[in-house]
């Protein structure tokens, strides 16, 4: 199925009712599960419940008209304010290294669009997420809510330090690249939690990072690029040393 086939279904007329109680056409069904066989499935990501779960959450809802057409594409779209959604097979792998458990409290660091947050919800989880640019958050929240994500915890501020009153989470992901990790987020992880997240600027590389009795299990999977991660991130370290 071609994207420019996709975008005719759009305009189409529609048989069965999806999330936000509107009718969707079944081909949208289809175009999905063609994205999960072929951009997800076909790379690895293995997990029954993420593969589910995409296959489930309306991506196109969650991207701005203009190139709703193209929400099945195998890249990352703009949302507006200099955003981007993901590409689908980067949210399918970082909801994939989360490990979740239904029932699991999981912070979000980037609401963008709040299709991350969809996929965390359909997989059972709690989900907390903190966007810093105001009128994509607030934006987030109401498409969450229409399609019935209203579970969905959303807040506006900076995530750098996470969401201290909702802690300890089983897994942390952050959807923007912060030069290092952020410590406080660290600092949130219930034992055996996970932290899921872009790590660099020009060179970035997906880090999960595993609390554990001993301290912290780190590792890089992938290459990837990330819009860079704002506010307290980009505050620079404090000098060491008696110089100045």
């Amino acid at each position: 199925m071609t994207m420019a086939v996709l975008g005719a279904y759009l305009g189409m007329g529609t048989t069965r009712t999806c999330a936000s109680g509107e009718p969707e056409h079944p081909r949208l069904a289809t175009a999905r599960a063609e994205m999960v066989a072929t951009q997800i499935a076909a790379r690895g990501v293995q997990n029954a419940a993420v593969l589910a779960a995409m296959r489930k959450v309306p991506r196109h809802e969650f991207v701005p008209a203009r190139v709703a057409d193209r929400a099945y594409e195998d890249c990352p779209l703009p949302i507006g304010w200099r955003q981007t959604i993901s590409q689908p097979y980067i949210v399918a792998l970082m909801s994939e290294l989360a490990a979740l458990r239904p029932g699991a409290r999981v912070l979000e660091v980037g609401t963008g669009s709040g299709y991350q947050a969809a996929v965390l919800s359909e997989l059972g989880a709690e989900v907390y997420t903190i966007e810093i640019v105001e009128p994509l958050g607030r934006q987030a929240a109401a498409t969450l809510a229409r399609l019935g994500y209203g579970g969905v915890r959303t807040h506006i501020g900076d995530g750098y330090r996470g969401w201290p009153e909702a802690a300890p989470f089983d897994a942390i992901v952050v959807t923007a690249a912060p030069p290092a990790v952020p410590a406080p987020l660290k600092q949130q992880l219930k034992l055996g939690g996970r932290l899921v997240l872009p790590v660099g600027t020009f060179d970035q590389e997906l880090r999960v990072i595993t609390r554990t009795a001993r301290g912290w299990d780190e590792r890089d999977v992938i290459p990837v690029v990330f819009v860079p991660m704002t506010g307290e991130a980009q505050t620079p370290a404090p000098l060491s040393g008696r110089g100045k």
